[in-house]
């Protein structure tokens, strides 16, 4: 495990929290009598386990409740709005904008014990809880004939109630789309204990609660829809001598008709990487590597679809290789997949970005962030679902020997490569507190008071998640200080 102090952001205290002493928190203690001590953990080496997500630490919790039934989560919300206490939602901590690790003393309700899977063949959906794996909701549905095509690259281990805070998407994402695009209805329970079935009406408020990382409610269950899996899937691989011409392939790819369901990229760096992870033979020269894949139920539109995205990588100057078998392209895949592990073997921590950028610009985008990290200094990978946009620039560092600020610096530049070019921050990583300040540049002043509202609404007290995604309106009187000095 990473030690505390390498994970904290700039500016984040360093002093001890009371949590941390040895009296349990009241709250702890009234949980633990009507919850029983199997379902709240209250020891400091317990609740030290989840101060943090993939990203980030935060603030030890005062205690983690794990709930097996919505209506332990209402107990809990009920119970710390009377303490004052702030409550925070946990998967299985896999997500890359700190969104899961608490900023100040908080409950942390982990759903990793709510687990209940059901399918229903006959309408095309399941109804899964929060804690269920990603992976689970497909394998329950083969059976019937059926997939749930969102595959974020966590899918082995991430949960539906985190793909859902964050919108996950995946490498399906261009052709099938993410999370929310394939959510019929949500249970949730509000920040007073109140428990709402919602569904996708005149006011779509699971539109409002998915993506929203757990700020305006928790989600309790969720019912998904299911697709059929498509009859014949083709792979192909392309190398470029130069990024830039990658990007070019993709967008002309989608120009001539092709829709692709994956379609996605890596740098050299990500390709080295791999490489010296699993050895798979991929083209270590190339400075960007494209992998795609077309499907459908008719072999002939499959084929025709493989063919112009070939095209377009030949005419961009890419050379392209077709997977002859099925173990093939699970190798090819594979290698996609292993990117984050591979990542980590280079240096003990980085910071992902999740920017999305429309594809008209993406060829300059690519070539612009990788100028930044070039002057950084900082070793910067880029990879990502270039299909629909989403690139992931990843800034890998060990902050014993570099500064964080300097980190947070380049991610902000990023960022604004991004906006500049009328993208936005994030595409399926959600906001957090990596990218909160950045919002300030993203969005408006008059929509993030409109944002704020909502969150008022739904969360008066800001007891839910709070210090992720919305940064803190900017005091009016501190512009009029700095003018009286000036």
């Amino acid at each position: 495990m990473i030690p505390e102090k390498e994970g904290l952001k700039p500016g984040l205290s360093r002093s001890r929290p009371r949590s941390e002493g040895k009296a349990a928190h009241p709250l702890a203690t009234e949980l633990t009598r009507r919850l029983g001590s199997r379902k709240v953990l209250s020891s400091l080496s317990e609740r030290r386990n989840y101060r943090y997500d993939a990203i980030q630490f935060g603030v030890t919790p005062v205690c983690v409740v794990l709930p097996e039934t919505t209506a332990d989560v209402v107990l809990v919300m009920q119970a710390a709005r009377r303490a004052g206490v702030p409550v925070v939602g946990r998967g299985a901590a896999s997500g890359l904008s700190g969104g899961a690790a608490p900023m100040q003393e908080a409950v942390v309700v982990s759903f990793t014990r709510m687990t209940a899977l059901a399918v229903f063949p006959e309408r095309r959906e399941a109804l899964a809880q929060p804690g269920v794996i990603t992976l689970k909701v497909s394998e329950a549905a083969r059976p019937y004939g059926l997939i749930y095509p969102p595959d974020p690259a966590s899918f082995r281990t991430s949960t539906i109630g985190g793909n859902l805070g964050e919108n996950a998407g995946g490498p399906l994402c261009f052709k099938y789309g993410v999370t929310g695009d394939y959510v019929r209805g949500l249970e949730v329970v509000d920040a007073d204990g109140e428990v709402h079935v919602l569904g996708r009406d005149a006011y779509d408020l699971p539109g409002l609660l998915i993506g929203s990382e757990g700020t305006l409610g928790l989600i309790t269950a969720a019912t998904l829809r299911l697709t059929p899996p498509p009859r014949h899937t083709r792979t192909l691989l392309a190398n470029f001598a130069e990024v830039g011409a990658c990007a070019e392939a993709v967008s002309a790819a989608i120009a001539a008709g092709a829709v692709p369901s994956k379609l996605e990229f890596m740098d050299r760096a990500c390709v080295g990487a791999v490489e010296d992870y699993l050895g798979l033979g991929l083209p270590r020269a190339a400075e960007a590597v494209l992998l795609v894949d077309t499907d459908g139920d008719d072999l002939d539109t499959v084929q025709e679809e493989l063919a112009l995205v070939e095209a377009a990588c030949q005419a961009a100057g890419g050379e392209v290789r077709r997977a002859a078998t099925d173990s093939e392209s699970a190798a090819l895949w594979q290698a996609r997949r292993s990117v984050s592990p591979a990542l980590g073997r280079i240096r003990p921590q980085r910071m992902n970005e999740d920017i999305v950028v429309p594809r008209s610009v993406l060829p300059e985008v690519v070539r612009r962030i990788r100028a930044l990290g070039d002057e950084s200094g900082f070793h910067l990978v880029q990879f990502g679902h270039i299909g629909d946009g989403n690139l992931h620039p990843n800034i890998l560092f060990d902050p014993r020997r570099e500064s964080m600020e300097a980190v947070h610096d380049l991610a902000h530049r990023i960022a604004l490569v991004a906006i500049q070019h009328g993208g936005v921050l994030s595409g399926e990583h959600g906001i957090g507190t990596m990218k909160r300040d950045f919002m300030r540049d993203a969005v408006d002043p008059v929509t993030l008071d409109v944002l704020r509202d909502v969150k008022r609404a739904l969360d008066p007290a800001g007891a839910l998640n709070p210090g992720k995604v919305l940064p803190d309106p900017e005091r009016a009187d501190a512009g009029e200080a700095a003018n009286a000095h000036s």
